[in-house]
Order: C-alpha cells, then sequence, then structure tokens
C-alpha cells in the first residue's frame, strides 16, 4: 500500500477506526461518506434550544421529536461504506444568532445591536447540562463518538481565551478561573454517556489575534482534561472574526499544514491520539504527518469538498486522480456573502440535483472541438470525453494550462498549479485528441468536421493609453513569469487587483522595492472577503512592497512613473514597469467561430473575464449537454 500509515486501523477507548482519515463538518457529508473517509463528522447539532445557532434563531434541535428521523438519517448515510459516525456539539455563545439575548462572558452590545447578557453561575450549570443531554442523545441515537467544539471562538473558548474573557470573579482573570465553566462542561459531558463512549474535542492552538490564549494555556488545559476525553482534535484561528478566520480556514497566503507543529507539541504532552486539521492537501502529507508520530488522525475538510474521493483515491495509490483543493475560499459563504457559495474544482458541490456522482453517455456520438488548453477548455475536453463523444483539443501554445501556466513561477500559487498539472494528467489519461502548436481560425476548424465546438481561447492582457507605456522596461504581468531577474532592483506595478498583488508580493519576497499602483480605494477589490483578509495580513508582513490607493498614472517615464493622488502629481522611481491592468476578450475572434455549425459554445473567459470556478462550471455545464 502507496500510505500505508494513512490506513493503519487505530483503537480508541471501545472503538476501532480502519483509517486515519477524518472528514469535518465542512460541506455536506453524502458524497465524503462514500469517499472512503474512515470517520465522517455529520454537521454540527447546537446544543441548546435557544441562544446556541450561530446560523439563525430559529434552528431547530435536532434530537427534538420531530427532527429525529432526520437526524437518525446522519447516521444511516455516514456508516453506509463502514465509517464512523461523529456529531460536531457546538454552541455559539456570544455569536449566537437570538431574538432576545446572546449569552457571553461579559455583558457587552455587539455591533448588530444585539444585547450579550454576561452568564451568571446557573446559566452556566444550564448550558453544561445541555451539552451532557445532547451528547447522551447522541450516543442513544447511534453515533459512534462527538466532538465538542471548543475552539473557534465558540462558546467554551470565549471562556478560556482573554481575548473575550474579562470577567472578574471566580470565572475569570486567571487560567484557574477560565477553564472551570469548559471544565465543567466536559465534566457532565462523561458523566452523561459514561466511561466508553469517545470524546472528541476541538480546540485552537492559537486564536491568531492580539491579545488571545497563548498556547501554553491550551497545552495546559489538554493536559488537565485529558483523563476526561479520548481524541483532542487541533486546529487554530477564530469563525467570525475574519483576522482570525483565515488561520481556521486558510488562503493561499499561509503555507500547507501550519498546525501541525502545535499537534506534535500536543502529542508530546498527552497519551490520547490527536488529530491535526489544516491545509492538508495530498495524501504523501498526511502520510508524512502519521508516520513522523505528530498526529494519530487527519482532518480534512475543503479537500473533501473539492474531491470526496480523496481517501479512496489514496488507499488505491491513483493519489493523482485527486481533484486539488484551490484553497479559494468560494466554498465558505463568509466568503461570498452567500452569493455565489461553491467549489471552484468540483461543480457537484451545492449542485448536486445538476450534477450527478457518474455522468451519462451521450444518446449520440459527435466530434467536439474544444478551442483552447486552459481550465475551462480541459474541463469541457474532459466531460465531452467521458460521455463518450469524439474530442480534438486545439491549444495555440506548446503546452496546455491557458492563464495558469503562469501559476509553476509562484511559490503562492501551488495549489492553482496542482490543478493545472491534475487536468493535464487526465487529458493525457483520456481519448482526447490533444493538437499544440496549432493556431485556431474559422477555416482550420471547418476540416475538423465538428458537430459541436467550444470556444474557450481565454483572453488577453489589456495595454491602456499611457503616455510611455510602449517604452522597453515596461512588462506585461503575465511576461514576467520566468524573467524576474530580467526586472531592476525597483519596480512600479500598475493595476492592483490580485493578479498585480500577488505578484508585488512574489517580487517584494525576492528582495525587489514594489510600488503598486491602484486607481480605486481597494486593492483585489476582485477577491473574496477571506481572500482580502489573507492579502492585507501578508502584505503588512512585506516592508519592501507599498501600495498606493487612488492613485492614477499619468505617465511611464524612463526612470519611474508620474500619477496623480487626491490632486497631487506625484512620481516614483523605478528600472521596471509592470501593467497589470486586467485582461480583454478578442470579441471579433470569438464570434469568426460562429456559424461554422449550430452548437457553438463559448466558455471561460472567453465569454467574460473571471475565475477558476467559473471556467470549471461553464466546461463542465457545456459539455455534459451536448
Amino acid at each position: 500500500m502507496k500510505f500505508p500509515h494513512l490506513f493503519k486501523p487505530i483503537k480508541v477507548n471501545q472503538l476501532i477506526f480502519h483509517n486515519r482519515i477524518i472528514a469535518t463538518p465542512a460541506g455536506p457529508y453524502q458524497d465524503k461518506a462514500i469517499g472512503g473517509a474512515g470517520t465522517i463528522i455529520t454537521g454540527s447539532a447546537n446544543v441548546s434550544r435557544k441562544r446556541s445557532s450561530y446560523s439563525r434563531p430559529d434552528d431547530p434541535y435536532i434530537f427534538d421529536k420531530y427532527h429525529r428521523e432526520e437526524t437518525k438519517n446522519r447516521i444511516f448515510v455516514a456508516k453506509q461504506a463502514g465509517a464512523k459516525a461523529s456529531l460536531e456539539l457546538i454552541h455559539a455563545g456570544l455569536y449566537a444568532r437570538v431574538d432576545d439575548y446572546a449569552y457571553g462572558p461579559v455583558s457587552f452590545t455587539r455591533d448588530d445591536g444585539t444585547e450579550v447578557r454576561a452568564m451568571t453561575e446557573k446559566d452556566m450549570i444550564e448550558v453544561a447540562n445541555d451539552w451532557a443531554e445532547t451528547a447522551k442523545h447522541a450516543k442513544e441515537m447511534g453515533f459512534d463518538l462527538v466532538m465538542l467544539h471548543f475552539g473557534h471562538g465558540w462558546l467554551p473558548a470565549q471562556f478560556l481565551s482573554p481575548l473575550f474573557n474579562k470577567r472578574e470573579d471566580q470565572y475569570g482573570g486567571s487560567f484557574e478561573n477560565r477553564i472551570k465553566f469548559p471544565v465543567m462542561i466536559i465534566d457532565q459531558v462523561r458523566k452523561a454517556v459514561g466511561p466508553d463512549f469517545v470524546i472528541d474535542m476541538r480546540i485552537s492552538a492559537s486564536e491568531c489575534v492580539d491579545g488571545s490564549i497563548e498556547f501554553s494555556e491550551v497545552l495546559n488545559f489538554i493536559k488537565l482534561i485529558e483523563d476526561k476525553i479520548d481524541m483532542v482534535h487541533i486546529s487554530a484561528g477564530l469563525d467570525i472574526d475574519s483576522e482570525g478566520n483565515v488561520h481556521a480556514v486558510t488562503t493561499i497566503f499561509k503555507e500547507h499544514m501550519p498546525n501541525v507543529e502545535w499537534a506534535a507539541e500536543v502529542k508530546h504532552h498527552v497519551k490520547i491520539p490527536v488529530t491535526v486539521v489544516g491545509a492538508i492537501m495530498s495524501p504523501e502529507e498526511g502520510e508524512a504527518i502519521i508516520a513522523s508520530e505528530k498526529a494519530d488522525f487527519i482532518a480534512l475538510g475543503r479537500p473533501l469538498i473539492a474531491d470526496p474521493f480523496w481517501p479512496q483515491k489514496a488507499k488505491e495509490g491513483r493519489d493523482e486522480d485527486i481533484v486539488p483543493c484551490l484553497r479559494c475560499q468560494y466554498c465558505y459563504h463568509i466568503s461570498t456573502d452567500r452569493k455565489n457559495v461553491g467549489c471552484s474544482v468540483n461543480p457537484r458541490y451545492h449542485k448536486k440535483h445538476l450534477v450527478p456522482l457518474e455522468l451519462d453517455k451521450a444518446k449520440r456520438k459527435k466530434r467536439v472541438v474544444v478551442i483552447g488548453g486552459g481550465p475551462a477548455g480541459m474541463k469541457a475536453a474532459l466531460v465531452a470525453d467521458e460521455r463518450g463523444h469524439e474530442v480534438i483539443l486545439v491549444e495555440k501554445s506548446a503546452e496546455l494550462g491557458g492563464a495558469l501556466i503562469y501559476a509553476k513561477y509562484e511559490e503562492l500559487k501551488v495549489d492553482l498549479y496542482n490543478y493545472m498539472m491534475y487536468l493535464i494528467r487526465q487529458i493525457n489519461k483520456s481519448k482526447v485528441n490533444v493538437m499544440l502548436n496549432t493556431e485556431a481560425s474559422a477555416d482550420f476548424i471547418k476540416t475538423l468536421s465538428p458537430e459541436a465546438i467550444i470556444v474557450a481561447i481565454g483572453a488577453n492582457p489589456f495595454t491602456p493609453p499611457i503616455k510611455g507605456v510602449n517604452q522597453e522596461h515596461v512588462w506585461q504581468a503575465l511576461d514576467v513569469y520566468g524573467h524576474v531577474d530580467q526586472l531592476g532592483q525597483d519596480v512600479v506595478i500598475i493595476g492592483g487587483g490580485s493578479t498585480g498583488c500577488e505578484l508585488g508580493l512574489e517580487l517584494a519576497k525576492n528582495g525587489r522595492n514594489v510600488t503598486l499602483l491602484e486607481g480605486t480605494s481597494k486593492y483585489a477589490a476582485n477577491g473574496n472577503t477571506l481572500y482580502r483578509t489573507g492579502l492585507k495580513q501578508a502584505i503588512e508582513k512585506e516592508k519592501n512592497l507599498s501600495i498606493e490607493l487612488n492613485a492614477f498614472c499619468q505617465e511611464i517615464k524612463p526612470d519611474g512613473v508620474a500619477f496623480s493622488k487626491n490632486g497631487k502629481e506625484e512620481f516614483v522611481s523605478a528600472q521596471s514597469v509592470i501593467l497589470s491592468t486586467g485582461m480583454r476578450v478578442d470579441q471579433h475572434f470569438v464570434e469568426s467561430f460562429y456559424n461554422i455549425v449550430p452548437d457553438t459554445f463559448v466558455i471561460g473567459d472567453a465569454y467574460k473575464v473571471r475565475n477558476v470556478m467559473d471556467a470549471t462550471r461553464e466546461g463542465y455545464f457545456t459539455a455534459k449537454n451536448i
């Protein structure tokens, strides 16, 4: 077996887990249940009937009479392929969605006007009993274990952390006081479920914001309660606070496996099994964690949204067929304010009614010509091939990848690069006839006798009409990749979208002095909320990178760039100037492919410049319906 440590059984209390992969509650669990994970955490359960929910005030209590069948179904679904069924128990505390008031360590009024009341000792006892009652219901219903959510800034963490707990009584102040209520919860849960039922606990090793709990205290807390629980699950960051959220649900601006060393330190000090979560992207990474005894389990969230069959493919040694997660954050409602929730690489996520697990074969086989080998074109070609069509993929350059090719030059884009390589591997395994170094024209496409045409030619860099833009020291952003050594020490980037910002970070990390000029009041405005938070934190660390907002380029000169800001003329010196001023569709070229066959489709950036998620969706759905 290629990854023996990932698939080595382990006994915890009286429960035998057949592998070391835990599917976190992120996203639907139905596909994950048949995808090979050893444990499926089947979403969350509010422990109290009131003032507990993080989503809406009228969230049902899942063990009440008219919700029990649905709850029982979670277990059936989770266990259908042999996994253990877990349930996350949670209380949102001061962040709860309520009609009246919320509970918290201290009294205050939230920014949304909601009253938060400091919990009395009586409140604490009642809520601790709620945790116990809910855990007992879970055991009786048939769940194999529960996970107590003591991390990410939820109620127990609010008492543990001095960031939230400003109490001046016996439940605040010192570490010994701050742990009293969390310990009360654990004691009541253990009493309710008995000694043989597995209790897991998730906790943030660090909340990653100033004034929060120190790791030394988190470690001490775990050591004090390890005889009361069976497993501990090491995470980081906060949920509601966006500055901490990007450490709980990492962006491309944070390294892979950021929580492993914290988990290893916990494992060094305790005897119970330790789970680690957070940007464990590949079976190689997971195997190394278990093999080096830095943790006993790995927990996967977004990687199983990108590919629910990650564990099964790893077990079969088909890790090259795992669809890589991009850490783009679009699967997370906070990022998009629920306007465009989806997965950039898995069109089935949130679209099960439209995207089956297995594609049907086309009723009539057609010759499908796909023009352009970027992410949209490759996805369309793969789907059309899977449905049995004869597919020809025409690409003008010497390699597939389109705009993703530039990901190989930036450390930040490693996840995007991995996705590009996945698509190329799948194309190479398929029956798709790839024609590289082939310029597409309407006349040439006609010679291929297509019955359907998918135009996925992408878009081209836009050169704005700035005085001096045609000088030799002026580069298009995409032309810089692979030629960074030809740039001067002082660089100006014109355009502060995500491409310009990421390139600016890369150049600053490589020792260049970078000034980024953005004409609006917001940089990376095309990025989602959590992407922009992660980007901001990364920019703040780079002393060599400065950003000028509301800065309008007037002229590119041999020794720098003249720009205006707030009505004032300014100048910044530079030996190299980079244009990151967006992409434009060659509409005339796109339109030239119409009137060859009736079934002509335009997808990806060729239709409108957007992102990988749009390219994937359009590539999939277009080819699915030919």
